[in-house]
């Protein structure tokens, strides 16, 4: 297990399911965040039904965002997110956008910028995505992202897919 940190980072994360009972496996996707070692659920967002982004066929996803608080380092909090994904039936394939039954990003970790091979923050394509800042601005509209700015200021392109809040 990764150690703590000696002080609570704020984190927010993206969730999002379009399979097996997609509203479902977000509530019990925030049950398990509340469960991350060293780590807590400050708040979650409502749950927000998209069209699918990529060009795949499949079913329309359902999506939401977390506030956390926690003492693991970034790399520590993505395995977590990557355990309860798995537990909660994902499987990682090759098709790049496809159905999933649960999807967690971290999409940002406090104020920091981090470039490895298994881990970018903030999120690629965070400002560019409704379905992951409708969301995470319910929770933060002042949230300042690294490298963007302010998530208030954002714009979306009117290309992007629609979006609607249902619970």
């Amino acid at each position: 297990m990764t150690r703590p940190a000696d002080h609570w980072y704020p984190a927010y994360v993206g969730l999002g399911s379009n399979l097996q009972g997609p509203a479902r496996q977000l509530e019990g996707a925030f049950e398990l965040l509340g469960g991350i070692p060293e780590t807590r659920l400050i708040s979650q967002s409502s749950l927000y039904r998209s069209a699918p982004f990529g060009g795949v066929e499949q079913p329309d996803f359902v999506n939401a965002a977390a506030a956390l608080l926690t003492k693991l380092p970034a790399e520590g909090l993505l395995r977590e997110l990557q355990r309860i994904e798995i537990l909660r039936g994902r499987e990682r394939g090759n098709l790049r956008w496809g159905p999933r039954v649960l999807d967690l990003d971290l999409l940002v970790y406090s104020n920091h910028r981090i470039e490895t091979a298994d881990l970018t923050i903030p999120h690629p394509g965070i400002g560019e995505r409704n379905f992951v800042l409708l969301p995470l601005a319910e929770l933060a509209p002042g949230l300042d992202i690294p490298g963007l700015g302010r998530l208030a200021n954002i714009v979306v392109s009117e290309t992007e897919p629609a979006i609607s809040r249902i619970a």
